[in-house]
C-alpha cells in the first residue's frame, strides 16, 4: 500500500467543528439512513487574505479569484472524496470563488464520510437533523477544508425586530423611514441610484402589492425588488405575525431611505449552511452586484460552532476586500442576547461588518429632542451589545475603550454604530396588507445600508469596509450618553450599547467620501472565506 493510500484512510478531527446536542429539543432518534441531505464543504483560500496588505484599495474580481478563491486542485481532490463515499457534487451550486462545494447524499453515506451520527430533533414544532461531537475528515484533506456545514440543521438565528404592542406601551411617536433619515441629516439630492442593496432573509417573504402600496403612500416610486433563492428557500409570505414582518421592515426602510437603489433579497434556510450560502451568494452575485448587504438576523455566539463563525466572518472579509459594506443588527435582547450571562450576537460580532445597535429617538423635522440607548424593560427589548468571546479586539477599536473581555479569548466590542430602534418610537411599515409600527435593531441595519447607498452614489465609488474611518471620525455621530442595555451603560464616546452613536448623515458622508480602502482589519487568527453559483433568481418588480 502506498503512503498516499495509507494517509487517505487516516482521519483527523476538523478544527472547531464540535457541537453539543440541541438544547431543549426532543431527540427523535437516528436520522433515517436513506434521507437525502445536502452539505456545503467550505475550502480554504489559495492565499491568506490580509486586508492591511492590500495597500488601501478594493480588489477586482479577477484578482480575488486569482489569489483568494479556492484552489481548483482542492476541488478536484474533494470530487474524488465525494465519489469514493457515494456522494454527488452539485456543480451548479458549487463555486471556486465562493470556496464552496455542495455535496449531496444519504444520511448514512454522509455519516461515514464525515464521521458523525445524525439524529432528528424537534423543538418549537420544528424538526431538524443534528449531531453531537466533532466532524472528522481524511488527513489528506485537512489543508483544504475550512468547515463542513449542513450536517447540523438546527436553527441558528432569529429576526431582530420588535412589533409595537399598544396594549403594553403606548407609542410616543412613530416615523416613516424618511423622517428618521431627516432627523439624522442624511445627504440630500441623492436617492441611491446605481446602487444595489442586498438583504439576507432566513424566512418569511414579501408581497409585491405591499411594495406598491407602501411606497405609493410615501409618494415614492417603488424600488425594483428581486428575490434570490438560496438552498431551495424562496419568497414565501404568509401572515403579518410571521417573519414577513422582518422582510417588510428591511425592504421598506432601505427602500424609503434610498428609493433609487435596486434591492435584491436573498432568501435562505435558517441554518449555519443557509446563512453562509446566502452571504457568499450575495457577495459573489455578479448579476445583481450588491454594493451593500444588510443582515437583520443573528443569535448568541454560544449557539454557533467556531468553524461556522470563522467561515461566515471570512465571507464578510471577502466583501470588505471587494468593496462591499455589510451592516448587521446587534440584537434586541440587551446585554444577555437572550441567553445566560453576557453575550454578543453573531454575525454582528464579526470584525468585518458594521454592527448596528439601537436607540430611542424623539424629534421632529430635522431636530432631535431626545435620544437614549434603547431599553424598553423586561419584555420590551433592548439594544444588543457587549464584548465578543471569539473575535479579538480589532486594531481600529483599540482606543475606543472596549471593556475587558470575560475570558481568555475575544475582545471585539459590539455595536459600532446605532440608530432608532425602540418600537415605542418605531417605523411605520406595511406587512401583508397590515399597517404596523415596528422597531428593533433590524431597522437600524437597513437604515445604515440606505445611508451608505446614498453616500456611494454621491461619491461615485463604494465605501466598502467603513469601520476604520468611522472610528477615526467621532464627530460624525450624535454621542449617546444616557441609558443602558443591562450590563452596560451609555456614556461619552464609544459604548457597548450604542457604539459610536447615531449618524450625522452629512458628516458620515464627508468622512467616507475619501474612503477607497478596506484596511485596518482586526487580527482574528487570519480566518478565511467563501463563495455563488447555481442559485435561482426571480424578479418581482412592483412597478
Amino acid at each position: 500500500m502506498t503512503a498516499m493510500a495509507t494517509s487517505s484512510k487516516t482521519r483527523v478531527t476538523l478544527a472547531d467543528s464540535e457541537r453539543v446536542a440541541p438544547h431543549n429539543a426532543k431527540d427523535l432518534g437516528r436520522t433515517p439512513p436513506q434521507q437525502l441531505i445536502s452539505v456545503s464543504v467550505i475550502l480554504k483560500r489559495k492565499n491568506e487574505l490580509h486586508l492591511d496588505a492590500l495597500g488601501g484599495r478594493h480588489i477586482s474580481r479577477q484578482e480575488f479569484n486569482e489569489r483568494y478563491a479556492a484552489d481548483p486542485a482542492h476541488f478536484d481532490m474533494l470530487r474524488k472524496f465525494s465519489h469514493d463515499h457515494g456522494l454527488s457534487v452539485d456543480e451548479g451550486a458549487s463555486s471556486v470563488s465562493r470556496r464552496t462545494m455542495v455535496m449531496r447524499g444519504t444520511a448514512e453515506a454522509l455519516e461515514k464520510a464525515f464521521g458523525v451520527e445524525l439524529h432528528d430533533y424537534e423543538r418549537d414544532d420544528q424538526k431538524f437533523h443534528a449531531f453531537a461531537g466533532t466532524i472528522s475528515i481524511p488527513a489528506v484533506s485537512a489543508d483544504a477544508i475550512e468547515s463542513v456545514l449542513g450536517l447540523d440543521a438546527r436553527p441558528v438565528a432569529k429576526p431582530h425586530l420588535r412589533v409595537h404592542d399598544k396594549k403594553k406601551a403606548s407609542a410616543s411617536t412613530s416615523y416613516n423611514p424618511g423622517e428618521v433619515a431627516a432627523l439624522y441629516n442624511f445627504p440630500k439630492g441623492v436617492d441611491g441610484s446605481g446602487q444595489t442593496i442586498g438583504i439576507i432573509e432566513l424566512g418569511g417573504g414579501y408581497k409585491p402589492s405591499d411594495i406598491q402600496t407602501y411606497f405609493s403612500g410615501l409618494k415614492l416610486t417603488p424600488p425594483h425588488v428581486v428575490s434570490v433563492s438560496v438552498d431551495g428557500a424562496a419568497n414565501a409570505p404568509t401572515n403579518p405575525n410571521s417573519a414577513d414582518g422582518e422582510v417588510a421592515l428591511d425592504i421598506e426602510v432601505a427602500g424609503a431611505v434610498a428609493p433609487g437603489a435596486n434591492i435584491a433579497v436573498y432568501f435562505t434556510t435558517n441554518t449555519a449552511k443557509g446563512f453562509l450560502d446566502a452571504i457568499t451568494t450575495a457577495v459573489h452575485d455578479l448579476g445583481n452586484a450588491p454594493s451593500i448587504i444588510s443582515i437583520s438576523w443573528g443569535g448568541p455566539e454560544s449557539g454557533w460552532t467556531k468553524s461556522s463563525m470563522k467561515s461566515i466572518d471570512n465571507a464578510c472579509k471577502s466583501a470588505a476586500a471587494l468593496g462591499i459594506t455589510i451592516t448587521v443588527a446587534s440584537g434586541d435582547d440587551g446585554s444577555s442576547d437572550g441567553a445566560s450571562g453576557n453575550n454578543v450576537d453573531f454575525p454582528a460580532s464579526s470584525p468585518h461588518v458594521l454592527a448596528c445597535g439601537g436607540t430611542k429617538l424623539e424629534g421632529s423635522g430635522s431636530k432631535i429632542t431626545s435620544e437614549v440607548a434603547w431599553n424598553d424593560g423586561s419584555g420590551g427589548g433592548a439594544t444588543g451589545g457587549g464584548v465578543s468571546i471569539y473575535f479579538s479586539l480589532p486594531t481600529w477599536q483599540k482606543s475606543a475603550g472596549v471593556p475587558a473581555r470575560s475570558g481568555s479569548t475575544g475582545g471585539r466590542g459590539v455595536p459600532d454604530v446605532a440608530g432608532d430602534a425602540s418600537p415605542t418610537t418605531g417605523y411605520n411599515v406595511l406587512v401583508d396588507g397590515s399597517k404596523q409600527v415596528v422597531g428593533g435593531t433590524s431597522a437600524v441595519a437597513p437604515l445604515w445600508a440606505g445611508l451608505i447607498a446614498l453616500i456611494n452614489q454621491k461619491s461615485g465609488k463604494h465605501a466598502g469596509f467603513v469601520n476604520p474611518t468611522l472610528y477615526a471620525t467621532p464627530s460624525a455621530f450624535h454621542d449617546i450618553t444616557q441609558g443602558n442595555n443591562g450590563a452596560f451603560s451609555a456614556g461619552p464616546g464609544w459604548d457597548a450599547c450604542t457604539g459610536l452613536g447615531s449618524p450625522v448623515g452629512t458628516a458620515v458622508e464627508q468622512a467616507l467620501s475619501g474612503v477607497t480602502s478596506s484596511s485596518g482589519t482586526s487580527k482574528t487568527g487570519d480566518t478565511s472565506e467563501s463563495g455563488s453559483g447555481g442559485y435561482v433568481t426571480t424578479g418581482h418588480d412592483p412597478r
